[in-house]
């Protein structure tokens, strides 16, 4: 086996956060060589051997059981996302991986539907894994005005946000706190890669932000699991200017993986008359139809 894999990866960031103070344990003995809690500290709380959870860290047992899965999240205080992605990563570890290469994603005569009525707010579709399967105007004219409005079309040009926002000068700029966004993301890829972990498609668009932007590649070390459900961001728009949206990530029921992304603003505030400027500057006229994914892919 080559490394840890994806599961010892985890414990071992997650076991690097932790002091021994964090968690009741006096730092006595040899001086420490690297930060966090040793192996042996983590294993006394668990209640597991030392050389039992060693294996595990270093994948060479795959057996955890959910019993001790809950006594090693418990030890490394893990929240709530933190434990469903460990168990994901335990439970992928235990299968013997089945690579092929998926189909382009496309969406469903519903979620259209769903994204044309929503058509006073900008709204996009992501897929799994992150791509833009498709957009309304006014979300393709705030987000991504500076791209086609018909690439989310096309399999092979469809934008997708992760490499947009550490890759594309635009969208850097386009967001005041550009680092919190791209916390939000990371965190967000690190769930979606321990709910997919056979993808070719996303393990190939890790690698390439990895090569690309080492920004990206110093917040994945870290191993940060959150979704990325609702938070607001300061926009500077190149047309509008400063506008002030919370982002909301909604779930397709129909369409597991799929999300729907809706920006709103408060009624009656200066971010809302920014996005009815928008609207009139020609960016996004008005009750326009979605960009669409052919029925036939």
């Amino acid at each position: 086996m080559d490394g840890p894999g994806p599961l010892g990866d985890f414990l071992q960031a997650r076991r690097a956060r932790l002091r021994p103070e964090d968690v009741g344990l006096r730092d006595i003995g040899p001086r420490r060589r690297v930060a966090g809690l040793r192996r042996e500290e983590l294993a006394q709380l668990a209640g597991v051997s030392v050389s039992y959870y060693t294996r595990l860290e270093q994948g060479l047992s795959r057996g955890a059981s959910a019993e001790v899965l809950d006594a090693i999240a418990r030890a490394l205080r893990l929240d709530e996302h933190e434990r469903e992605h460990l168990e994901r990563l335990a439970d992928a570890s235990r299968r013997t991986p089945r690579v092929r290469r998926p189909r382009p994603e496309r969406l469903s005569d519903e979620t259209r539907d769903l994204l044309r009525a929503l058509d006073d707010v900008p709204a996009l579709v992501l897929g799994r894994r992150t791509d833009v399967l498709a957009w309304n105007a006014l979300g393709h004219a705030l987000l991504a005005g500076h791209l086609d409005a018909r690439d989310p079309e096309d399999p092979a040009r469809r934008p997708n946000t992760s490499r947009l926002l550490f890759l594309d000068p635009h969208c850097r700029e386009l967001y005041g706190d550009w680092r919190r966004k791209a916390r939000a993301v990371v965190g967000n890829l690190r769930i979606a890669v321990g709910r997919h972990p056979e993808d070719p498609l996303l393990a190939e668009l890790i690698g390439e932000l990895t090569m690309k932007s080492p920004e990206f590649v110093a917040l994945w070390r870290d191993h940060r699991v959150a979704p990325c459900d609702a938070a607001s961001y300061e926009l500077h728009h190149p047309v509008v200017g400063r506008v002030t949206v919370t982002q909301q990530t909604l779930a397709i029921a129909r369409s597991p993986g799929q999300s729907l992304i809706v920006c709103t603003t408060p009624a009656g505030s200066p971010s809302e008359q920014a996005l009815v400027l928008l609207r009139q500057a020609g960016g996004a006229p008005g009750r326009t139809r979605p960009t669409q994914v052919p029925a036939s892919w």
